[in-house]
């Protein structure tokens, strides 16, 4: 089966472009699904996640990630004003979130919920190409808790209202505090403050990262990650130029399509491809919103109406009528996961993942159901998940962001802190 892994990985990159050109709707959706492979190959071939964020630090002392998503936040806040710059941003569909109860209590239960499923609503999609029994069980239950907060997020003033806003803000309707906005006497239109601030928040917590590790490392409780570990010893492997040709053409292989890419290799494409996605749709990334409705559109099969549907979520009844490849978003989050199929197939790592984790047990299932369903629940109180409500309302200059971010990590140590007690 390996041997064939490449050409699977080949021809599935042919049906993608096949499909995206003959079978969808629009030119939009087709670059809605590129976006969506281009994420899942990057986020599977970097070892990129954000889940692991937290969750790596607090169990094995490394936060290289963190620091890593630090990165990626500032370039992408920084590429992004290139798009915004010299533009009406209220004519963009920016995620200046709202600042208020909910954005604190939905962070907290998504930290607290990808700590027993080990991913969060992008990573979903990429482990069910890896690890599709634990990712299967998450994914219906988040679907299942966005789409009972549906009627919560709609109605509930702590949830669309916001303590704190600005003109930006008020303007777009989200109401939450956009950075440019207290920099307007910069000269740059604010946007040079806002970076310079946002350039400030990373380095504050790239400083206590290294503060945290360099303790972990000096009580003796540092073990580092296995994949990053991996991906450092790639960095620091040299090719030399004594090769034969067979082993240069196994070589080329293996550079093009297999080794690992950096965690700041994948940093980079992901900004790249955030500030495309940005650029072309006026849009930034969300993952989490169709996994609600992929929740009614089940139910409908079932024989409920739309219109019920409609009026349990206080929601236009129009998304769940809707034909399931032409939302977009929901054709960009099947195409991360094809991205992800793509990177295991012509990496020929398929068949050696998925055999890795087929047996689960009774209490794995269970709390893997928890932690879908505190992720989705949460996602409908803070607005958006770790796309929605961390990396796309920071690379947009919402304070929102930074704010999550803070309880995300505050839900992450509680969750490892009740899964260490629990030994799950």
């Amino acid at each position: 089966m390996k041997k064939f892994e490449g050409y699977i990985g080949g021809l599935l990159i042919i049906l993608i472009l096949l499909f995206g050109k003959y079978y969808l709707m629009s030119d939009m959706l087709f670059f809605r699904l590129l976006i969506g492979v281009g994420l899942g190959y990057t986020l599977s071939r970097g070892y990129l996640g954000f889940a692991g964020s937290v969750n790596r630090a607090y169990n094995t002392g490394s936060t290289k990630l963190m620091k890593t998503l630090m990165f990626m936040f500032f370039i992408t806040s920084l590429f992004s004003t290139a798009v915004l710059f010299n533009a009406d941003a209220s004519k963009f569909d920016l995620w200046v979130n709202p600042i208020n109860t909910g954005l604190l209590l939905g962070g907290i239960l998504f930290g607290f919920g990808m700590t027993f499923s080990a991913c969060c609503a992008s990573g979903v999609l990429t482990d069910l190409a890896s690890s599709l029994p634990r990712a299967l069980i998450t994914l219906i239950f988040f679907c299942f808790g966005v789409f009972i907060g549906f009627p919560i997020q709609n109605t509930k003033s702590w949830i669309t209202e916001s303590w704190f806003t600005t003109e930006t803000g008020a303007k777009i309707g989200t109401k939450g505090v956009y950075l440019p906005d207290l920099f307007k006497f910069d000269g740059m239109q604010g946007y040079l403050g806002a970076i310079v601030l946002t350039g400030i928040f990373c380095l504050i917590v790239i400083f206590i990262a290294n503060a945290y590790e360099n303790k972990r490392k000096n009580n003796k409780t540092y073990y580092g990650y296995l994949s990053e570990v991996m991906q450092d010893n790639e960095e620091q492997k040299a090719i030399t130029e004594s090769l034969s040709k067979e082993a240069l053409k196994t070589d080329f292989y293996y550079k093009f399509f297999i080794k690992p890419w950096s965690l700041k290799t994948g940093a980079f494409i992901i900004a790249g491809i955030f500030v495309l996605l940005m650029g072309v749709t006026k849009a930034g990334w969300g993952a989490s919103t169709p996994y609600g409705i992929w929740f009614g559109k089940a139910l409908m099969k079932f024989g409920v109406s739309a219109d019920a549907i409609s009026a349990f979520t206080k929601m236009p009844a129009g998304p769940y009528s809707l034909p399931f490849f032409e939302h977009p978003v929901t054709v960009q989050n099947v195409g991360i996961f094809l991205g992800a199929l793509v990177y295991l197939f012509t990496a020929k790592l398929f068949s050696q993942t998925v055999s890795t984790d087929w047996k689960i047990s009774v209490k794995s299932g269970a709390f893997y159901a928890l932690g879908g369903l505190c992720m989705g629940f949460g996602t409908r109180l803070s607005n958006g998940c770790n796309v929605g409500a961390l990396y796309t309302p920071i690379a947009n200059f919402s304070l929102s962001g930074w704010i999550f971010l803070i309880v995300l990590v505050a839900g992450g140590i509680l969750g490892n802190k009740v899964a260490r007690k629990l030994n799950v």
